[in-house]
């Protein structure tokens, strides 16, 4: 039997080489890098103009301070931990007694501390003047880019300021404490802070929308009336941010439906009996508690005229709704800054995604849907700075609820169609995406969903029919300058001499309101690329088709390049 050849390779020689062994089965390339230490305010040329237009141009050094923060790696994962990390509830301590407590994550804390401190729920009641609200709303749309669901609690206690001034007794008590900016998380007695976050109890079970068929009643305890004692019984189906120091409460009287102010603790430091049942299981909103909630003789302060809860706590919710706007259009922008980031550092078929024309035609219609979303936020920003002008306080008024449907409504597949810009990756819970994605619906749902902005709209033009003037002359402004635009102006006027079935064709109508202002004010301020898109893909083809549909002759790479945040 022969024996095997045996090498003569001496003994310290290595094999050659060869990468069919090797472990390392290839080089990660063609990966764009992470999203991450740049500046959100001064690599968004759409906002920075719109904050000099607007009237904010002061804030400008502020505003990049706060994009520098807002862009940081570290500020980044904090988003993601406050998400990664839902929000838990006890009822009751170890010894027994009744707390009612959530816990949130402290990365969730750190986001609250920042926006508190940086006056997100205070600044234009502090500070009022030129470009206060622009100002402020420029900052939250910076800060609801990083972690969107914190933005609940900072939005109920900045509206709850008109409301509670309604009642200047309780204003003199809670108003110091509401706009400090500080944050205090701990669950004690309201009397052992100096700061502290409002809250707001409307929906039950059987209403919904319909607040005037809520059953939860208010008792007397002593004299009846605007600033005094009552205690409240029954239930409310949603209370976001059950860890606010006091909520703004609707509840039956036997003048109709009321406004109270109901804390957390009674002024002996007892525990108000107001006692959460769970915590809602969302599909969004993670990092922000949403309760459930049964109100067993709860102590309250009537807030404004009693029977009239509804315009007293509407106050607070039109600038809810407001804050619906700015959320919903900065996970817009921070939708088409991954969508364009990724684009522009990765290739396919030869070529950067950016560069490839059908990639561009998606990019190009998204960015144009951000800037008309943005351009119509801030001016209405401007005109709630200036509501002793007429004008302004007639526009604000009907712009609110158009604004809040259309911005918030066109939100979730925009979402969606930068996801499928980034492609599978895109999927992956280690992205921002996901959570835009699943962000996106809630804006447009909380604060009166579709239908109910479109009712809120036609109330509006019946109560005060020079507010659809107002309207139309500020949109008017930009006629002369494209043909498109004035003739889909020229038809939404036609349209309205008739309002006898306005509920049956509100959507269509509202649509055409929020498109006719978007327009307007592209045409009037904004970048002529973006304007020139934006009336040939909504105003000339009427719009509602996906996205990618920019006809030829418009000028995509000129309006990603804009766009595009610049990354090292």
């Amino acid at each position: 039997m022969n024996s095997p050849q045996r090498s003569h390779r001496p003994a310290t020689e290595q094999p050659p080489k060869d990468d069919r062994y090797l472990s390392a089965t290839h080089k990660v390339t063609n990966q764009p890098g992470a999203l991450q230490d740049y500046n959100l305010y001064e690599q968004d040329i759409a906002l920075r103009e719109a904050v000099l237009r607007e009237g904010a141009g002061h804030a400008h050094d502020d505003l990049s301070q706060f994009g520098a923060w807002a862009g940081k790696a570290d500020t980044i994962e904090l988003g993601h931990l406050a998400n990664a990390n839902k929000p838990s509830f006890r009822t009751h301590d170890r010894y027994g007694h009744r707390v009612d407590e959530v816990s949130f994550h402290p990365a969730y804390h750190e986001l609250m501390r920042v926006a508190l401190e940086n006056g997100l729920h205070s600044s234009p009641w502090t500070k009022p003047g030129p470009g206060a609200h622009v100002a402020r709303a420029a900052k939250y749309y910076l800060h609801s880019q990083v972690e969107a669901a914190h933005c609940c609690p900072i939005t109920m206690t900045f509206a709850a300021t008109p409301s509670i001034q309604n009642q200047p007794d309780l204003a003199k008590l809670w108003a110091p404490k509401i706009l400090a900016n500080e944050y205090d998380s701990r669950n004690v007695p309201d009397t052992e802070k100096t700061s502290v976050t409002i809250g707001m109890a409307m929906t039950e079970k059987q209403g919904g929308s319909d607040v005037r068929a809520n059953t939860t009643r208010a008792y007397a305890t002593g004299q009846e009336g605007p600033g005094q004692p009552y205690e409240l019984v029954g239930h409310k189906w949603f209370v976001s941010a059950p860890m606010c120091d006091a909520f703004l409460v609707l509840a039956q009287t036997a003048s109709g439906l009321s406004c109270f102010l109901m804390p957390r603790w009674r002024p002996d430091g007892t525990k108000n009996p107001w006692q959460v049942q769970q915590l809602k299981n969302k599909m969004g909103n993670v990092a922000n508690a949403s309760s459930e909630v049964e109100i067993r003789g709860a102590l309250a302060w009537m807030v404004g005229e009693e029977g009239r809860g509804v315009p007293t706590i509407i106050e607070m919710v039109a600038m809810t709704r407001f804050d619906c706007m700015i959320g919903s259009t900065a996970g817009m922008r921070q939708a088409v800054a991954q969508a364009t980031h990724h684009s522009h550092n990765r290739s396919a078929f030869g070529a950067k995604l950016s560069e490839q024309p059908l990639m561009q035609n998606v990019l190009a219609d998204l960015i144009i849907e951000n800037e008309a979303a943005l351009a119509f936020t801030l001016r209405v920003a401007r005109a709630m700075d200036n509501q002793n002008n007429e004008h302004e306080r007639l526009l604000a008024r009907l712009t609110t609820p158009v604004g809040k449907y259309w911005i918030c409504k066109r939100t979730p597949n925009h979402a969606y169609e930068a996801m499928e810009c980034i492609g599978g990756s895109g999927v992956m819970e280690d992205c921002i995406m996901p959570r835009l994605f699943r962000e996106s619906p809630v804006n447009a749902i909380w604060e009166g969903s579709g239908n109910v902005q479109c009712l809120d709209t036609l109330r509006a033009i019946q109560k005060e029919p020079e507010s659809l003037d107002a309207f139309f002359k500020e949109a008017a402004q930009a006629k002369g300058t494209d043909r498109r635009f004035d003739q889909f102006l020229a038809q939404l006027q036609q349209d309205f001499a008739d309002i006898s079935d306005f509920q049956y064709r509100a959507r269509n109508l509202v649509d055409r309101l929020a498109l006719v202002m978007q327009g307007s004010l592209l045409l009037r301020f904004g970048d002529k690329d973006v304007a020139d898109g934006f009336c040939a893909s909504r105003l000339q083809s009427g719009g509602g088709m996906n996205y990618g549909n920019l006809p030829s002759g418009t000028n995509p790479a000129a309006i990603i390049k804009r766009a595009t945040p610049v990354v090292g």
